[in-house]
């Protein structure tokens, strides 16, 4: 079984925070004497620091006790570093991105990896992507934009014209929600994440994204949102409306199947449903490993999608043979 949503947090990066504690804000704090240690960066975005995240031995074990044979393993979302300056930003994303290419290379049968990019510097961010697929990563693992920038906007376009042209996995996955209405109930994690999700996703599909960039595979993060169980209103707006119709050549249902989605629904119906609505080809297994909320072991085999995802694999070439 394969697993496309895992996290880790390689020791480079842990003695990368270390040393730049201060600049970063980052702190590391004892909630609950039962739990490991929080780690905050910048005052939020605080997690739970398993054993899991950052101990390559017990991230394995793990993955092998829940029959995952080939695991992809991708940045934290709380270390996009987004908040801060270009010159932070790409640092750490080149640290993380050589430690975890590092590590792939050691058991290329086992794993594959997402890197991070400096997305507040679209340049950089392209240049780092080309560093990175370079490495042997497979793509990169990024937010749904910046406060008041859609990544369907031309801002991105040196990032995306070179995921284009590199066929790179782009994973979206979102923070946590800061609408000032969620903040109690966990609700930022609950309804924000899903949601950040929806509002990109749905703004990349409407603008005709993948018209432009027919390269790019967009991986979708838990299920895709809402969007997946609301198409039908948005081909009802193609219908109607000219602002929706604009940009596309075809129903929004047929973009939809253009983007590749995980399994972390924790819902057998709702996981029906997107099967029923995007097709089993376009679907990976996915866990979110080690997060709370992790959908542990992935369900599913869903391999269906993965030449597409990782035409490259050492694994799948073998079985091609």
């Amino acid at each position: 079984m394969y697993d496309f949503h895992t996290h880790f947090i390689p020791k480079d990066i842990m003695a990368w925070l270390k040393e730049h504690q201060e600049t970063v804000h980052a702190k590391w704090v004892q909630k609950d004497l039962n739990k490991a240690e929080f780690l905050v960066v910048n005052e939020k975005w605080g997690f739970e620091l398993k054993s899991t995240f950052v101990d390559e031995k017990l991230y394995l074990e793990e993955q092998v006790k829940a029959n995952v044979t080939h695991s992809v393993v991708s940045p934290i979302p709380q270390l996009f570093m987004y908040d801060f300056s270009p010159d932070i930003t790409t640092e750490l994303s080149m640290v993380y991105n050589q430690s975890l290419a590092k590590w792939v290379t050691t058991l290329p049968d086992r794993l594959s990896a997402l890197g991070t990019v400096p997305l507040n510097d679209p340049q950089k961010a392209a240049d780092v992507l080309k560093d990175a697929m370079r490495l042997g990563l497979k793509g990169v693992i990024i937010g749904p934009g910046l406060p008041n920038t859609m990544l369907s906007d031309d801002y991105y376009s040196p990032f995306f014209e070179e995921a284009n042209s590199q066929k790179a996995i782009v994973f979206i996955h979102p923070l946590l929600s800061e609408d000032p209405r969620l903040k109690q109930r966990m609700m930022p994690n609950l309804i924000g994440v899903p949601w950040e999700t929806t509002v990109c996703a749905a703004d990349l599909l409407l603008s005709g994204f993948t018209d432009k960039y027919p390269h790019v595979k967009i991986l979708l993060a838990h299920g895709g949102g809402f969007l997946p169980y609301q198409i039908g209103r948005l081909n009802k707006g193609y219908s109607q409306w000219k602002e929706v119709s604009a940009n596309l050549q075809a129903e929004p249902i047929e973009y939809l199947k253009k983007f590749w989605f995980d399994t972390v629904l924790w819902n057998q119906a709702a996981l029906s449903f997107l099967v029923h609505a995007v097709g089993e080809d376009h679907i990976v297994p996915g866990s979110d490993f080690p997060f709370d909320l992790c959908n542990w072991p992935p369900v599913g085999s869903f391999e269906n999608a993965v030449p597409s995802l990782l035409p490259d694999h050492p694994a799948r070439i073998r079985e091609q043979a």
